[in-house]
């Protein structure tokens, strides 16, 4: 099978297209014949050697495909051996393409637990880029954050993948969304996806100016915060209020006053991709129409996954890069 190999760490150079040999199921596990693969960032940490994948590896998380054994269209889960409890993954949990094969390729095997019919009426790009960022989002913001209809939340950094899952799942279970951005443009295309307004998050009060927003400005019922800017996003949370962190492109370090946090009774919930019924949770959303296919920023054939990279990493996209194998 044609792949986009990781031939070392570094920059999207590595990533080489070259046939390989198809990966073995093991018992439980299902060969999918890929369509589209979803880039993610997380795709990025793994060429750069973040998480010490083994070498040559091909990456990805992210894909959608046809069954061999049943010919039936799926879409994949890339959470692997989460566990039994819902509280916390494994110790053995990883994320499909950080060490076992992902989905940069023809075909891949996966669990038989992490393949889910294609939404009824989805591509399979869009269908690509549901999982990670979509169960990442309904794992914070349902079955981390409780968020509710009724409720504001403010999801910080528009644009990537899972704040765009997050505020679309917002306005489908009531809630009302707002958004910071690095720019005006991506704040507008925010908006146009649900978001009701935003601020850019550039100077020192940017955290004032987004609680500036929030009803009556009194703050956000939930703040999610997928980029690591944690001192700035709890400055626009409610007295009482939960802020939901994940990622940490953006800073991996932050300084927070411990007694402003204290006395403001807020709530801090860690939070990571999430679990088979997160999974499950995030397709009833589906099906019941609270959740719209993701916008597809732009698609790439497979051998040119390097640039797929390059396109990521510059940051100007809105929406979700595919690679394509046909």
């Amino acid at each position: 099978m044609k792949a986009a190999i990781l031939s070392g760490f570094g920059d999207p150079a590595v990533l080489v297209a070259r046939d390989v040999a198809e990966p073995r199921d093991e018992a439980g596990w299902v060969t999918v014949d890929l369509k589209a693969a979803a880039l993610n960032w997380h795709d990025v940490l793994v060429r750069r050697g973040n998480y010490s994948s083994p070498l040559p590896h091909v990456p990805g998380a992210d894909g959608s495909g046809i069954r061999r054994d049943n010919g039936q269209p799926v879409v994949i889960l890339p959470s692997l051996f989460w566990g039994d409890s819902q509280d916390a993954p494994s110790g053995v949990f990883e994320i499909l393409g950080d060490r076992v094969p992902g989905t940069y390729a023809e075909c891949v095997s996966v669990p038989i637990e992490c393949t889910a019919p294609v939404p009824m009426g989805w591509s399979m790009e869009q269908a690509a880029g549901l999982s990670l960022a979509g169960v990442t989002a309904f794992r914070a913001l349902v079955s981390r954050a409780g968020l509710s209809a009724g409720e504001s939340l403010l999801v910080v950094g528009a644009g990537g993948g899972i704040s765009t899952f997050a505020v679309n799942l917002a306005t489908g279970l009531g809630a009302t969304a707002f958004v910071t951005g690095s720019s005006d443009a991506k704040i507008a295309r925010a908006c146009d996806g649900g978001a009701v307004a935003g601020v850019v998050h550039s100077g020192a009060d940017w955290g004032e100016r987004a609680r500036a927003l929030s009803p009556g400005g009194q703050g956000f019922d939930v703040v999610l915060d997928p980029v690591g800017l944690w001192d700035k996003s709890i400055r626009a949370l409610r007295p009482g209020g939960r802020m939901v962190v994940l990622g940490a492109n953006a800073a991996d370090r932050t300084a927070m006053d411990v007694r402003s946090f204290f006395f403001g009774q807020y709530n801090l919930l860690g939070t990571t991709m999430g679990s088979p019924a997160d999974f499950q949770g995030l397709l009833n959303a589906v099906a019941q129409g609270a959740l719209r296919p993701p916008a597809v920023a732009a698609t790439f054939p497979l051998e040119k996954a390097a640039d797929a990279h390059r396109t990521m990493e510059a940051g100007a996209h809105f929406g979700k890069i595919v690679l394509t194998m046909e």
